[in-house]
């Protein structure tokens, strides 16, 4: 099979595909919803643009912002974003994702303070607001390479990925660890607002610890079989990031609430052992967030990018062929946020997976807005390659073609070599970094 690639020169063309394919893709020639604010809880987004959470994998070895961490939000701060997603924290050293994600403890904390600040006062010098700034909090589970190699902590062993070589026993966590994370949570959430983050995100996608869990219908004990323990880490983490903060502050989550694989390994799936999304469970999860634990905010997500990227990003060139045309997917994603905006419609939800339809992303993103999808429009690998996309479409009312991701891949090729990720095509910055660390020119 072709792997079908993005190629239509005109917002007709797109539509014509749309049509022939059948799938449910809403475009709006008006931009203005992006433009609207978007008030959460006490806090008013200026725009509906929301820059996702992209790991650049560039801090210190402490887990401060490295020098390429800081470039990366000065760029994301002059871009006119209503909100930025901050990347991944790590709430424990065994839980970093590599040696040089960011890590926030009270040794660190003003380096931190530093951090918000800048990017505070960088987007009010350019763009007449401050952002809403949101930290994400996370334990990598299974992807934790805390010393740059594989040193997997996971809920249970999953065969799609391990197939016939299970991680050993030792590496599944225990009850008593797993109870031990919720303090964990607090104490990032509430190093966060001491840092003058409006915000924390506990976590809960792309199958690193918390969302693995959702899935862990097979395991024992008080963190598997049923709902109310699968779903029991997220729900006491938010909890505890609630307490361990003021009542202004935002706690919210980046939740996958589609993984793409079959049951007993897949959340959101049917029950027929398809991988058919069935959102029954997600639904009842984010009720219980939003209707008793009170949070305002949620980020929606679905897939797994280490496995089946198509789903939750498609792509131009990957390491296979997905047995679907990238539009499904861009469809599937609508689908699936547009479900959980439009049971919860006083949630402010934020979309993903826009970057695939480049110059035409805007046009979708307003779509979604003004048909009730999402509450805000989120932005991730475009945000690599394009950082000043919100601006543009602000002031010039479309994107550049030439200035858009192309969905290559090669930023997480970076990550998945060990290097610091960014856009490879459109950020000169990367291009040596990639010819290093990933077609290792220039080594014996």
């Amino acid at each position: 099979m072709t792997h079908k690639k993005f190629n239509y020169p005109t917002q007709d063309a797109l539509k014509a595909e749309i049509s022939t394919l059948g799938v449910d893709i809403p475009l709006s020639d008006d931009l203005s919803p992006l433009r609207q604010p978007v008030q959460i809880g006490k806090h008013t987004a200026a725009n509906a643009i929301a820059i996702q959470p992209m790991e650049g994998c560039d801090g210190t070895a402490d887990g401060r912002p490295g020098e390429l961490t800081l470039r990366r939000y000065d760029r994301f701060a002059k871009s006119g974003a209503g909100l930025i997603w901050a990347e991944a924290c790590a709430i424990v050293p065994e839980g970093r994702a590599n040696p040089r994600q960011l890590w926030m403890t009270d040794d660190n904390l003003d380096d931190y303070k530093k951090f918000v600040a800048d990017i505070k006062e960088t987007c009010r010098k350019e763009n007449g607001f401050e952002p809403i700034v949101i930290l994400q909090a996370t334990h990598s589970g299974r992807y934790s390479k805390p010393e740059g190699v594989p040193a997997p902590l996971i809920a249970y062993n999953n065969p799609i990925f391990e197939g016939d070589h299970p991680i050993s026993a030792d590496r599944i966590l225990s009850d008593d660890y797993l109870f031990g994370l919720e303090e964990k949570f607090g104490k990032t959430a509430a190093l966060a607002e001491a840092a003058g983050f409006e915000g924390v995100d506990i976590k809960c996608c792309h199958r690193y610890l918390n969302s693995e869990l959702l899935s862990a219908y097979e395991r024992p004990g008080a963190f598997g079989g049923s709902l109310e323990n699968r779903t029991r880490l997220l729900i006491s983490g938010v909890q505890a990031a609630k307490a361990a903060t003021s009542s202004d502050f935002i706690v919210t989550s980046r939740l996958n609430v589609y993984d793409g694989f079959p049951r007993p390994y897949g959340w959101g799936a049917a029950a027929d052992g398809s991988v058919t999304p069935d959102l029954t469970e997600p639904l009842e999860l984010v009720g219980k967030l939003h209707k008793e634990l009170g949070m305002e905010l949620l980020d929606v997500t679905i897939g797994n990018p280490y496995f089946n990227p198509h789903v939750n990003r498609p792509f131009d060139m990957g390491g296979y062929v997905p047995d679907e045309h990238p539009l499904e997917g861009v469809a599937r994603m609508v689908a699936c946020v547009g479900t959980i905006q439009r049971a919860y419609p006083d949630l402010k939800v934020i979309s993903s997976g826009l970057s695939y339809l480049r110059q035409y992303a805007p046009n979708l993103a307003a779509a979604e807005l003004a048909q009730g999808v999402c509450s805000m429009a989120g932005f991730g690998r475009e945000s690599f390659a394009y950082p000043e996309f919100p601006r543009e479409i602000f002031e010039k009312g479309a994107l550049d073609p030439k200035k858009c991701c192309i969905t290559c891949g090669k930023c997480t090729e970076l990550m998945r070599a060990g290097s610091t990720a960014g856009c490879v095509i459109r950020d000169p910055a990367y291009l040596p970094i990639y010819r290093r660390d990933v077609l290792k020119e220039g080594q014996a």
